[in-house]
């Protein structure tokens, strides 16, 4: 039987949505600042040259560059202001939430609540002004020799001041976008660096579908593969929302009380997700791996000679391009070590059952503390299992199925895992906003009705 909050939402309509003033206000700022970043990825870095840059981007393509670039919605091929998007920010992350599980200092800080949040998030800004410095030097020197064998260069005048501009913009770029998300969840609707990475993915999927006609159209793709490739991303997309609404109830028992019709006792579930992690551990473990993939692949197009170094970093390039079994299976073990990591940070069995048992709560059969603690964790390793393997069958699945079925265009399940779940959580919070605002309305009619009583 559907909960009064549940029928109340189901009840929501147009008319409430244009009564929530409050909601229509984060909505257009939302849709504002992701016009703003938008408008950033076609802005050029200081010194290149955007027609040379476009001729030599077919070079460039295929290999983790494309996997980046659908990341960045296409600013990594255009190289402007924010091509390397907010990836160094959700490393930086990483680490510092890596760094927190390891190091009693940073544990301690933690601890602190707000004043301590605001510690770790300056610490995180700290390492992601550094990795886009790192990251933007190999880029901008990579850019320098881009071209030269077929005499055509992309940076207008190469040198040291060229390097040290690129480098300033990138950071300044990717400060404003980390400036831009934070805003979004703050003011908007919805997490604001999720967001962000969304609307680059979605501004490619014109180009994708195009690709895809157009293949149909030269005979590249014949017709039961385009047919093919429509009903796997429409089966896909079904299966994704399904395990994304999947959980795993445990029953939750509270001591019998007093009532009108006798002693009874509250009963309530705790829901706990399959995928508890949620897109977190693909763009984990993408951001990781493209960082030094990215600086591979640029050092690379400028090695020279039969030294050991290029021997190196062109072995390193052929192992680890986007699709192979090597990049395959460090994506993959990725994937499902920060489904742990990621579900261990979110949801703490020893707090949890430390609360059942303040409030009285307990599980039937299962007796109150370390028992209870025991048996939440059993719980959810095993569904941490299974969320695990959905995510990395969703992201490794249709990769495989590219290079099977030699589809000419990128056409990732990370993408639309990422796609549908932010849309998902998004929508949630729109309902959750029109919830709040019915709420509102309702109790100010009974303030109305008591005051004429009076």
């Amino acid at each position: 039987m559907a909960s009064a909050a549940d029928q109340m939402a189901s009840s929501i309509s147009l008319s409430k949505f244009a009564q929530a003033t409050d909601l229509k206000k984060r909505l257009w700022f939302t849709i504002g600042a992701l016009i703003v970043f938008r408008l950033l990825s076609y802005v050029p870095l200081p010194g290149i040259d955007p027609t040379a840059l476009s001729q030599l981007s077919q070079s460039t393509s295929g290999g983790v560059l494309d996997f980046f670039n659908a990341f960045s919605g296409g600013s990594l091929k255009r190289m402007s202001l924010t091509a390397l998007g907010v990836m160094p920010y959700i490393t930086a992350s990483i680490v510092i939430q890596l760094a927190t599980s390891l190091s009693p200092t940073l544990a301690a800080i933690k601890k602190e609540g707000e004043s301590g949040r605001k510690r770790l998030n300056q610490y995180t800004r700290y390492g992601t002004v550094a990795l886009t410095a790192v990251q933007g030097y190999f880029i901008a020197v990579g850019l320098e020799t881009l071209g030269a064998n077929q005499g055509v260069q992309a940076v207008v005048d190469p040198g040291m001041m060229f390097r040290v501009a690129a480098v300033i913009s990138l950071i300044g770029g990717t400060m404003f976008l980390m400036w831009i998300g934070e805003q979004i969840t703050s003011r908007g609707i919805g997490n604001g660096m999720s967001l962000i990475i969304m609307a680059g993915i979605v501004a490619n999927l014109p180009t994708t579908l195009y690709n895809l006609f157009e293949g149909g159209r030269s005979g590249n793709l014949d017709g039961f593969r385009i047919v093919g490739i429509i009903v796997a991303v429409v089966g896909l997309v079904l299966f994704i929302c399904f395990m994304e609404r999947a959980q795993r109830r445990i029953l939750i028992q509270y001591p019998k009380r007093q009532t009108q019709r006798g002693m009874q006792a509250d009963r309530s579930h705790l829901p706990l997700k399959i995928n508890t992690a949620g897109v977190i551990p693909p763009i984990f473990a993408s951001s990781l791996l493209l960082m030094p993939l990215t600086i591979m692949q640029f050092a690379g197009k400028r090695v020279e000679g039969n030294s050991w170094w290029s021997d190196v970093i062109l072995t390193l390039n052929q192992y680890l391009q986007h699709g192979s079994p090597v990049y395959m299976l460090l994506y993959g073990a990725g994937i499902i070590f920060f489904s742990f990591f990621y579900t261990a940070v979110v949801f703490n069995p020893e707090e949890t059952a430390d609360n059942l048992k303040r409030y009285g709560g307990f599980i039937p059969g299962i007796r109150p503390g370390k028992n209870t603690e025991i048996y939440f964790d059993y719980v959810l390793t095993r569904i941490t299992v299974i969320g695990a393997g959905y995510l990395a069958i969703i992201c490794l699945l249709p990769e495989e199925l590219v290079s099977m079925l030699q589809i000419p265009f990128y056409l990732g399940g990370t993408s639309l895992l990422i796609v549908v779940n932010v849309t998902m959580d998004t929508v949630t919070q729109i309902q959750s906003h029109l919830l709040a605002h019915q709420y509102g309305d309702l109790i100010k009619k009974s303030k109305l009705k008591g005051g004429r009583l009076r």
